[in-house]
């Protein structure tokens, strides 16, 4: 178990010393041997850290390549696994966007509801897994949806994946390139999602 403020505080300490921010949460740190062990991240794209609503880097390089060292994997700032920096990247990261910080998807519980999950499931530190691998359930479950969008993107074949808005019109979107998964997050209104996406395009920091 930990908390928010554990996070702030280990977000806080990756800024200077990634090691010290893992040290300080050892479930993040024996998720990431799990899931590399375990070969998850393969089902996972590549993203780049540079925020397309801020532009700039939503993660400090240190804590990008102490990431990608643990996950062994190997990445050239600023492009790396989407998985690793999306799932657990981002619950480091300290960078404002106009949607509130990254981590909030997985600590709000909106994308969890959006999902028809369990309170909780999605929760960083929730039994039953690592945080990679329930979102990565989750996420092709949605992207499974004969309802998906499909695009080609110089021949590159782009997927988005919108659930069904729940009662406060929130919905789960689920976003893939090449067959892998990019990104997931809660969209207040899947309708203006769907009417916006218009000409193809690489979308949500896919790189």
């Amino acid at each position: 178990m930990t908390s928010t403020a554990a996070l702030d505080d280990a977000a806080a300490r990756a800024l200077d010393d990634p090691a010290a921010a893992f040290a300080s949460l050892p479930w993040l740190a024996a998720s990431l041997a799990d899931d590399a062990a375990a070969g998850r991240f393969a089902a996972w794209g590549r993203s780049t850290v540079i925020d397309e609503n801020v532009g700039e880097a939503v993660i400090p390089r240190p804590l990008f390549d102490e990431l990608h060292e643990r996950a062994g994997l190997e990445a050239t700032w600023p492009v790396g696994n989407a998985g690793l920096l999306h799932v657990y990247g981002y619950l480091l990261s300290t960078t404002p966007t106009p949607y509130g910080l990254k981590r909030e998807r997985w600590l709000s519980g909106e994308l969890e509801r959006a999902c028809g999950l369990e309170k909780g499931a999605l929760l960083p530190w929730s039994v039953g897994g690592t945080l990679l691998s329930r979102v990565t359930a989750a996420a092709a479950s949605l992207l499974s949806r004969p309802d998906a969008i499909e695009q080609v993107v110089a021949d590159r074949r782009t997927r988005t994946a919108l659930g069904a808005a729940g009662p406060d019109g929130t919905a789960a979107l689920a976003y893939a390139v090449d067959g892998l998964i990019v990104t997931m997050f809660p969209v207040a209104d899947a309708a203006a999602v769907r009417s916006s996406l218009g000409a193809p395009r690489l979308r949500w920091n896919a790189a």
